[in-house]
C-alpha cells in the first residue's frame, strides 16, 4: 500500500487542555503538510490558498490555488483506495480536528485507511511524544523534530495571553516567523517518516490493526454525560471549601486561611500542639484522625485537611470542560497507552482511574443508595442537608456522571477476577484452574475463600468474612512475587489494619510457617532492611502469609523463576527462540519480544543483563515520565504477560460485542461499558456471555463475566 504522510498545524480559542473534541469544535486548519512515500514535502497555507515545498532549511513557493481549493494531490490521496494515510497523533488530533473543519477529507478517508506513528510507538512500548520519539529512535538530525516549534506553536496555534496588547499573531502580521513556521509544519513530516521507518510494526497488523480502528470509533463515539450534576457537584464542593476554610479559621484563631495551606498548617500543628506531621498524605492524616489520644481540635484540623484535598472532585470541571456540544466526552481512551502491557490508559477524564466510592462505613447496597440519595440532593442543591462530608460524596458520586441517552440503557459487563485466572492458566496451576471452573458451575468455593483454605490447611467451610479478607488480599498482593511490601499496599486498599489482623491471625499460623518467618524476620534486621513500620508480630504475620500462600502456589512461584531465567537466557543468546510453558521468547537485535499466547508481543527495547544477572531494558520510568532504564525480574514479567493476556481477552470480544448492537463508550480495566436500545433482549447476561467466550487461542482458559443494566453508571 502506498503511504500518504500528513500534518496539520491548527488555531482554537478553547485551550487544548480541555480535549481535543472541545478544542475542535471552534478549530480552523492553517497549515497542510503532505508527501507521498520518499517524495517532497509539501505544505499547503490554506490562510494564503499557497502551496510551498520544502527545499533544505528553507521553503520555496510552488504553486497559488484557486480560492477555497485544495491541492491536487490531496485529493488523489483521499480518493485512492490504495493509499493509506499516516501520520502522528493523528487518531485523537488530526482526524479530529478534519471531522468539524475538514469534514469532506473526513469523509473521504474511512477508517481503515487511516495510521498512526504515535499507536505504533505505543504498540511496541515506545514513547509517543515525537521529539522524544525521534531521540529514541536515533533520527538523524536533519530529519528530526524541529525543537523551535514550540515557540511558533506558542505565537500561531494559540490566542495570545490577556496581558499582551496585539491581537492574534498571523503570516501578515509575523510574516518572518510564519514562514519559519510552514518549515516547522514540513519538518513534522521528515520526522514522523523516518522514526516510523525504524519502528517495527509486530503489533500494528492484522486483529490488533483492526482493533485499535474500533477504538477510534469508540473514542469518537465518546459516552454521555450528566452535565447538570457536574456543575451541581462543582458548585457544592466551592460551597464546601468556603465552609471548611470558615472552620479552619475558627479553630486556629485566624492564623490559618485555609486547610489546603499545607504548610500554615504544618507550623500551626506544631506550635499549638507540638506535633510535627512527616507530611499531609492522606494515609497520615487517617492514622491520626482516627488517635483518640490527640486532642479534639487537632484532629477536627486533621479531618478538615482531608476533606479539603480531595482532588478526584477535579475531574467534573475536566469533564465540563472536555464535553463536547451535544454532552458526549470523547477521546478518553488511548489505545495501548499502557506501555509494557497494551492496555488501554485514560485521557482528559481519565475513566481508568476513578476513586472508590466510600461514605463512610457503608457498603455495598447501603453505600449505592446513599450515592442515589446524594446525586438527587446535589442535583437540588441541598447536599449538605443530607451529608456531613461532601467532599466525600462528590467524590463517591462521579461514576454517576456517565449516563445513558434518552432510550437507551447502559449495559455493563465485567470480566471476573481476569488476572487470577490468567496466571493460574499461565502458569499451569492446574488444581486453580478447577477451582475457578467449579465456582463458575455453582459447585465450588469462592476463590478468596479458598485461597486462606490452601494457604493455612483449613477447611474453606470453616473460613469467615475476616479471613476471605485476608484471602483477597493475598490473592491480589502475593500473584507477582510481592512480599510483606506489596501485602501493605493491598492491606490499605481494602482498609485491613495489619496490627488488628496479626492478633487475630497469629495463632492459626503453622508452627514450621511460623519459623520460616522469624528466620527472615532476624535477616531482614541484620540486613537493614525495611519493615514498613510494622511491629513485629504483624511482619511475622504477613510473611507468613507469603510463605503459605507461595507453597499453595508452586507452579507459580516456578512460572516466576522460569520466566526470568527464560528473559535472561533470549537476552543473551540473540536469534534464538526460548519457550515458558505458553509464552515464546527471543531476542532480535536490540529487541526482546515476548510472544503471549494471542499472537501478540511484549516488547522490550535494548535488553540488558548485567554482571550479577540483572536483568533490564529501556523503557518509560512510570514515576519520573523519562526514557530510562529499567530493572525487572521474574515476579514483574508475571505481572506484564498476565495483565497483557487479559487485556488480549478483553480486547477479543469487542468486535462480536460491537456487531452484537451493543455500542462500546468504555473500558475501564476489565470492564465494558455500552450503550444499548432499551429492550429485553439487550442485557447483561448476554453482554457477559459475549465477554466470557474463550478466544481461539484460549483453550482451557476460565472465563466468566458479571454486569448490570442501568440508566446510570456505578461500581458493582
Amino acid at each position: 500500500m502506498t503511504r500518504f504522510w500528513w500534518d496539520m498545524e491548527t488555531y482554537s480559542p478553547v485551550p487544548i487542555k480541555h480535549g481535543t473534541h472541545a478544542y475542535a469544535e471552534q478549530a480552523e486548519v492553517m497549515l497542510f503538510a503532505y508527501a507521498l512515500e520518499d517524495g517532497d514535502v509539501f505544505v499547503w497555507d490554506r490562510t494564503a490558498d499557497q502551496v510551498w515545498r520544502l527545499a533544505g532549511d528553507d521553503v520555496v513557493l510552488v504553486e497559488t490555488l484557486a480560492a477555497g481549493a485544495a491541492p491536487l494531490a490531496v485529493l488523489e490521496a483521499a480518493d485512492e483506495t490504495g493509499v493509506h494515510w499516516w501520520g502522528h497523533n493523528t487518531g485523537m488530533f488530526d482526524w479530529v480536528v478534519a471531522s468539524h473543519a475538514l469534514p469532506w477529507l473526513a469523509r473521504m478517508v474511512p477508517q481503515e485507511r487511516r495510521r498512526d506513528t504515535m499507536v505504533q510507538a505505543y504498540c511496541h512500548s515506545l514513547p509517543g511524544s515525537l521529539g522524544a520519539l525521534c531521540e529514541v529512535m536515533t533520527v538523524d538530525a536533519a530529519d528530526a523534530k524541529d525543537k523551535r516549534g514550540r515557540d511558533l506553536i506558542n505565537l500561531f496555534c494559540k490566542p495570545p495571553a490577556k496581558n499582551l496588547k496585539r491581537g492574534r499573531a498571523t503570516r501578515h502580521s509575523h510574516p518572518v516567523e510564519w514562514r519559519e513556521f510552514i518549515l516547522y509544519a514540513g519538518k513534522d513530516i521528515t520526522s514522523m517518516r523516518a522514526a516510523s521507518k525504524k519502528m517495527p510494526m509486530w503489533n500494528y497488523t492484522g486483529d490488533e490493526l483492526a482493533l485499535w480502528h474500533l477504538d477510534q470509533t469508540i473514542n469518537m463515539r465518546g459516552v454521555a454525560m450528566d452535565l447538570d450534576l457536574a456543575e451541581a457537584a462543582v458548585a457544592a464542593v466551592d460551597r464546601a471549601q468556603v465552609d471548611l476554610a470558615n472552620r479552619t479559621q475558627q479553630l486556629t484563631d485566624g492564623e490559618v486561611e485555609s486547610a489546603r495551606k499545607r504548610d500554615k498548617l504544618l507550623a500551626y500543628l506544631l506550635a499549638e500542639f507540638g506535633v510535627e506531621l512527616p507530611d499531609m498524605q492522606k494515609s497520615t492524616l487517617e492514622r491520626r484522625v482516627d488517635d483518640q489520644n490527640l486532642p479534639w481540635a487537632l484532629r477536627e484540623l486533621l479531618a478538615i485537611r482531608l476533606q479539603a484535598s480531595t482532588t478526584s472532585t477535579s475531574k467534573y470541571k475536566t469533564l465540563l470542560r472536555g464535553a463536547s456540544s451535544d454532552g458526549r466526552l470523547r477521546g478518553t481512551l488511548q489505545f495501548c497507552g499502557a506501555a509494557r502491557t497494551g492496555r488501554w490508559a485514560g485521557r482528559l477524564f481519565q475513566p481508568q482511574n476513578l476513586p472508590r466510592p466510600a461514605i463512610g462505613s457503608l457498603r455495598d447496597e447501603a453505600l449505592q443508595e446513599a450515592i442515589d440519595q446524594g446525586i438527587d440532593a446535589l442535583k437540588l442543591g441541598v447536599a449538605d442537608l443530607i451529608a456531613d462530608n461532601v467532599m466525600e460524596l462528590t467524590s463517591a458520586a462521579i461514576r454517576g456522571c456517565i449516563v445513558a441517552p434518552p432510550g437507551k440503557k447502559l449495559v455493563v459487563a465485567d470480566l471476573s477476577n481476569i488476572e487470577g485466572r490468567m496466571l493460574a492458566w499461565l502458569a499451569g496451576e492446574n488444581w486453580k484452574l478447577q477451582a475457578f471452573r467449579d465456582y463458575d458451575v455453582g459447585t465450588g468455593h469462592d476463590l478468596y475463600v479458598l485461597a486462606y483454605a490452601k494457604a493455612f490447611g483449613v477447611k474453606p467451610e470453616d473460613v469467615d468474612k475476616f479471613m476471605r479478607q485476608i484471602g483477597k488480599v493475598m490473592e491480589l498482593a502475593l500473584g507477582y512475587e510481592g512480599g510483606v511490601g506489596a501485602f501493605l499496599t493491598f492491606a490499605a486498599a481494602y482498609n485491613i489494619d495489619l496490627e488488628d489482623m496479626a492478633e487475630k491471625a497469629f495463632d492459626s499460623i503453622p508452627a514450621d510457617i511460623l519459623d520460616e518467618a522469624r528466620g527472615m524476620y532476624e535477616w531482614t534486621l541484620r540486613k537493614r532492611r525495611s519493615t514498613f513500620g510494622l511491629s513485629e508480630r504483624a511482619w511475622l504475620v504477613c510473611e507468613s502469609f507469603k510463605r503459605s500462600w507461595r507453597y499453595a502456589h508452586a507452579e507459580t512461584a516456578a512460572f516466576w523463576k522460569e520466566l526470568g531465567q527464560a528473559v535472561v537466557e533470549a537476552t543473551q543468546y540473540p536469534g534464538k527462540t526460548f519457550t515458558c510453558r505458553r509464552l515464546k521468547l527471543r531476542r532480535d537485535g536490540a529487541w526482546l519480544r515476548i510472544r503471549l499466547p494471542s499472537g501478540r508481543f511484549l516488547c522490550y527495547p535494548a535488553p540488558q543483563v548485567d554482571d550479577r544477572g540483572q536483568f533490564s531494558y529501556m523503557g518509560v520510568n512510570q514515576y519520573s515520565r523519562q526514557w530510562s532504564r529499567i530493572k525487572s525480574y521474574g515476579g514483574k514479567l508475571a505481572e506484564n504477560v498476565t495483565q497483557a493476556a487479559a487485556r488480549d481477552v478483553l480486547g477479543s470480544s469487542m468486535p462480536t460485542i460491537e456487531r452484537s448492537g451493543y455500542d462500546i463508550v468504555l473500558t475501564v480495566h476489565d470492564e465494558d461499558i455500552t450503550e444499548a436500545p432499551d429492550s429485553p433482549e439487550f442485557n447483561a447476561d448476554h453482554l457477559a456471555q459475549l465477554m466470557s467466550t474463550n478466544p481461539s487461542w484460549a483453550a482451557g482458559l476460565p472465563l466468566a463475566a458479571a454486569g448490570f443494566e442501568a440508566n446510570r453508571y456505578r461500581k458493582e
